[in-house]
């Protein structure tokens, strides 16, 4: 039988010299992922907010600047910041800088979108039933939404934080080092492109797959402790209560037992 023979003759010992070149790009790869992810997990929060007020004139810009940064590319977003923005505004901005302001407009969108549907997801029972306790719109949002909503879209947030991670492979376009763009000059000088980019990937692999694994033990988790079934109710008025799960209206009173055991006595 014939062996296959490549065209293409790999040389592993460039990776050596180049790893600690190519750490310093992970470094920095790293540290721009984490300034973004914590600034658009709170810039997120109010601009949500803003996109379900009632009011028009905030609503509409915050729907506004949610669709156009969903809708175009994120390398256009890039170069947009990183050089028109200076030009309109008159300011000499560090490359860096606006990268990070770029990234985060952009990451910032999707989570407020992340954080709307986790709060319209909020069973409307529940928030009709704060107002009766007579809690405020921050009280309800604080107390009764938030932690509902948070909880149910760890698992988007994650996936989310995972791409954003990836994604600034694309700042190697405006020639900031990070791992894609330290990667690329070392391929130059090396002439081994194949072997440093496959050790670039490994990098990549090696922080994206643990944090992957993780987005899917905490969906799990969720759907486990969601499915968790409860002890079968009592029966009467009591076990009909117990019945009515949170999200869902009261059965009919059409039920002429239901109607016997609410009726008040003497009427």
């Amino acid at each position: 039988m014939n062996s296959v023979t490549l065209a293409y003759s790999f040389d592993w010992s460039v990776v050596g010299p180049a790893l600690p070149t190519l750490l310093d790009g992970l470094w920095l790869t790293l540290k721009i992922s984490t300034i973004v992810i914590v600034a658009s997990a709170v810039l997120g929060f109010p601009l949500a907010v803003a996109r379900m007020s009632k009011i028009e004139v905030i609503r509409w810009p915050a729907q506004l600047y949610i669709e156009v940064f969903r809708c175009t590319p994120l390398l256009v977003q890039l170069l947009w910041v990183f050089y028109a923005l200076p030009a309109l505004l008159g300011v000499d901005l560090p490359g860096e800088l606006s990268i990070i302001i770029a990234l985060t407009a952009h990451l910032t969108a999707f989570m407020s979108e992340t954080y709307r549907a986790g709060m319209q997801s909020v069973p409307v029972e529940q928030i009709e039933a704060a107002q009766m306790l007579r809690m405020n719109r921050v009280q309800i949002l604080r107390h009764i939404i938030v932690p509902q909503a948070f909880r149910q879209q760890i698992p988007t947030i994650l996936s989310l934080n995972v791409s954003m991670f990836k994604d600034t492979s694309l700042v190697s376009a405006l020639g900031l080092a990070d791992l894609t763009f330290q990667g690329n000059i070392l391929s130059s000088q090396t002439y081994r492109p194949m072997e440093i980019f496959t050790l670039v990937a490994l990098l990549y692999f090696a922080i994206a797959f643990p944090a992957t694994l993780f987005t899917s033990y905490i969906e799990r988790r969720l759907l486990t402790s969601g499915s968790r079934g409860a002890p079968p109710p009592a029966s009467g008025l009591r076990g009909t209560l117990a019945r009515i799960r949170p999200g869902q209206r009261p059965p009919s009173l059409a039920n002429p037992s239901l109607k016997s055991l609410l009726k008040p006595e003497g009427v």
